[in-house]
């Protein structure tokens, strides 16, 4: 199978490219620092699967670029491998497309076990994650609401929310996302109306809370 790995840690990307092409199954055959980067190397060279990171600053980070591949590359499994062991981040790339879910410190058997199924159409979630997921049926399914608005913002708004945090105004934000300024201010608006903020410095702890800022 063909693998595309996205990590903005060159050491990361050669120590991951090692493992997985001793294996006579896998062949890494791109690597790339950022989403942007990420997209292009999927669009090049159609791999079977896409290994990214979340956190891959100053680029675009996984967190949105998930959404982006998985719609226009539906035939490349994407599984996320992050140091984030947050159900917060595995809900939101699940939902947008990924196939799984898998902590970069899990052993390298565990790696390419996911690997592996993620490839036959299997869906991964490492197993300290999938304890939150079971918990989250189980809500569900109790009909009990979840409390944490971020679950409901688009994938859009989890786009901007952090570029409004890190203090790009309203041009520099259409121009980086390739929307209108008044698609920006409308997107905006509905974020601070999810959130049920007030201000951008509540926007600002919001983020910092969630970790945002890091992407």
């Amino acid at each position: 199978m063909k693998i595309v790995i996205a990590d903005d840690h060159a050491v990361v990307r050669s120590g991951f490219s090692m493992i997985l092409n001793y294996q006579e199954d896998m062949e890494v055959v791109a690597t790339a620092a950022d989403g942007i980067e990420a997209h292009l190397m999927v669009a090049k060279h159609q791999p079977d699967i896409l290994l990214l990171d979340l956190s891959m600053p100053p680029g675009e980070s996984g967190l949105i670029a998930t959404g982006k591949i998985s719609e226009d590359f539906p035939d490349t499994k994407i599984l996320i491998l992050t140091m984030y062991d947050d159900q917060e981040y595995m809900f939101h790339v699940l939902k947008n497309g990924a196939s799984g879910y898998i902590l970069k410190n899990a052993p390298d058997e565990e790696l390419l076990s996911a690997i592996r199924m993620v490839y036959k159409g299997g869906t991964y979630i490492h197993p300290k994650m999938a304890t939150s997921l079971v918990k989250e049926f189980i809500k569900k399914d109790q009909n009990i609401i979840d409390d944490d608005p971020f679950r409901v913002l688009s994938k859009r708004e989890i786009e901007i929310l952090p570029l409004v945090a890190k203090g790009y105004g309203n041009k520099d934000i259409a121009a980086k996302l390739f929307i209108s300024v008044k698609t920006v201010e409308a997107h905006k608006a509905k974020i601070m109306e999810k959130l049920d903020l007030k201000s951008r410095p509540e926007l600002v702890e919001y983020a910092l809370k969630k970790k945002l800022l890091e992407f």
